[in-house]
């Protein structure tokens, strides 16, 4: 199933149309499907902070705190043992711990498709026939962003090419997401409320992902 989004100008006038490549924008999402790789993505990001000191790394308890035998204490090497109060911790989280998941990259395809899909079903993808800016400003950039999704406040805006005038002009707005399309991933299409790119960019992720 395919659908016809509508392509606007730096004005916010509508200009024309473009049909979806159903492989790509036609694919019926699977919440199932979309939660698994999104939960793993996650998983895979996720960093162990946590860090209780072993034994070594404690700092002092070098030096043996009394002689092995004749004091009627009970024997000790270090004030540093998990025994001692102020000592190491026992069986305590590590760095180590890798939270990883594996994720099937058919799987993870599929997922990504679907989240395309979900965007155009919602009417969320908007699409400018090019953005050019007389001057490399951020409040020029913006406005024709607000002429296309007014009051939008997350938008995800792919680019099909390096466009460095393009970067400038929107990176200082906290709204706005920018990444170029091989780097598009369900993360930021679901993070974020719409997908914005060119007519170009439209044609470079149907042929990309197809």
């Amino acid at each position: 199933m395919s659908s016809t989004i509508t392509v606007y100008n730096q004005e916010g006038e509508k200009t024309g149309t473009h049909k979806l490549s159903a492989d790509v924008f036609g694919v019926e999402p699977k919440t199932e499907v979309m939660h698994q790789v999104v939960r793993a993505m996650l998983a895979n990001r996720r960093k162990p902070w946590a860090h209780t000191k072993i034994r070594g790394e404690v700092r002092g308890g070098g030096k043996k705190p009394w002689k092995q035998k004749g004091t009627g204490r009970a024997r000790a090497g270090s004030i540093r043992s998990p025994l001692w109060r102020g000592g190491s911790i026992l069986f305590g989280p590590r760095p180590e711990r890798n939270y990883g998941q594996k994720i099937n990259k058919k799987i993870k395809r599929m997922a990504l498709l679907m989240s395309l899909s979900d965007k155009a079903k919602n009417k969320k993808i908007f699409v400018v026939d090019k953005i050019d800016l007389p001057e490399v400003k951020t409040k020029l950039f913006y406005a024709v962003v607000q002429k296309i999704i007014p009051g939008e406040k997350k938008i995800l805006f792919t680019l099909p090419k390096k466009d460095d005038k393009l970067i400038r002009a929107a990176r200082n707005i906290k709204t706005i997401k920018i990444i170029p399309v091989e780097s598009l991933n369900i993360l930021d299409i679901v993070g974020r409320g719409c997908l914005f790119t060119t007519l170009e960019g439209i044609k470079k992720i149907e042929k990309y992902f197809k």
